[in-house]
């Protein structure tokens, strides 16, 4: 079987306990709607840009917030974190383009280190050829101002905390896909 023959992922929160959802916006990603390469990571031309994103709608017991984009269809077996921003205020309602960079982040938040090995945003670079990926950007409003966690936690370990934490979850799934 070659990646081209390889299916898609299941989406992830198709396998975890549902959450209200509520509204995430973005001048910058679309839904079901292919990534500009300003968003992709330089290993395949890109700018390694993080998006604008914005949101609305969410719990009005919420304390904070995380951020997030996973590719579920990395040929990997577990999928590829490609941001994950913790510590986000309630009062925190809008990132704008670039805010995933390095020294960028809001008081308080912070980068966990991304499956590139970065302590930032890493952009989309699924192998050439390969299916059409997803980007399965998500603001989740949890319950809590503090986690508890600092920057040398993996993803996953964030991800577990979010399980217990999480109110509702905003999601926008931009695609991406490298020619072969």
């Amino acid at each position: 079987m070659s990646l081209l023959d390889r299916a898609t992922a299941p989406d992830p929160f198709d396998i975890l306990p549902a959450r209200p959802a509520f509204m995430l916006s973005s001048t910058d990603i679309a839904d079901g709607q292919p990534l500009d390469s300003r968003f992709a990571h330089g290993s395949v031309g890109g700018e390694n840009v993080s998006p604008q994103l914005s949101w609305s709608g969410f719990p009005a017991e919420t304390k904070g917030f995380v951020v997030t984009c996973f590719d579920p269809d990395a040929p990997t077996g577990s999928g590829f974190w490609h941001w994950v921003l913790v510590g986000l205020p309630a009062s925190v309602t809008e990132l704008p383009a670039g805010a995933g960079a390095a020294g960028m982040l809001p008081p308080g938040a912070f980068h966990v280190r991304n499956d590139y090995g970065d302590l930032n945003y890493g952009g989309s670079a699924p192998p050439a050829g390969d299916v059409v990926h997803r980007y399965v950007f998500t603001v989740h409003a949890i319950d809590v101002e503090d986690l508890g966690l600092n920057d040398s936690v993996s993803p996953a370990y964030v991800g577990f905390n979010l399980a217990f934490h999480t109110l509702a979850r905003a999601t926008l799934r931009p695609t991406f896909q490298v020619a072969a």
